[in-house]
């Protein structure tokens, strides 16, 4: 199972924040931030653009480790991602990625065990 695919199926090898993190690049952070920032219309720093990836070790951004219910529901299960549980197809949760991201939810479904 791809360690990159995220609980909610996102590619985190092309997130931006991981990418800065593993470059340590700062430049990278900065845009990251006032992009997120800017989408989700809260204040995103720099500081908070550490990542390694949902289900790696290491550094996550405060919305990963703290506050994605994708992510702690399927810590909760036990389940290496949403591709695991029987309710993925209809799930409200998921969706919020799943129905802007279509991707996400390919990754699931080849990710599944």
């Amino acid at each position: 199972m791809n360690k990159l695919i995220a609980c909610c199926g996102l590619d985190c090898e092309g997130c931006d924040a991981r990418i800065a993190t593993l470059k340590n690049d700062d430049e990278l952070r900065e845009k990251t931030a006032a992009l997120w920032s800017q989408l989700n219309g809260v204040e995103i720093t720099k500081e908070m653009v550490n990542c390694t990836g949902c289900r790696t070790p290491g550094a996550k951004t405060p919305y990963c480790s703290d506050f994605c219910q994708i992510r702690k529901c399927a810590m909760e299960k036990n389940m290496e991602t949403c591709g695991d549980c029987p309710r993925m197809e209809h799930c409200e949760i998921l969706a919020a990625i799943t129905g802007n991201n279509p991707q996400a939810r390919e990754n699931l479904k080849r990710e599944a065990r």
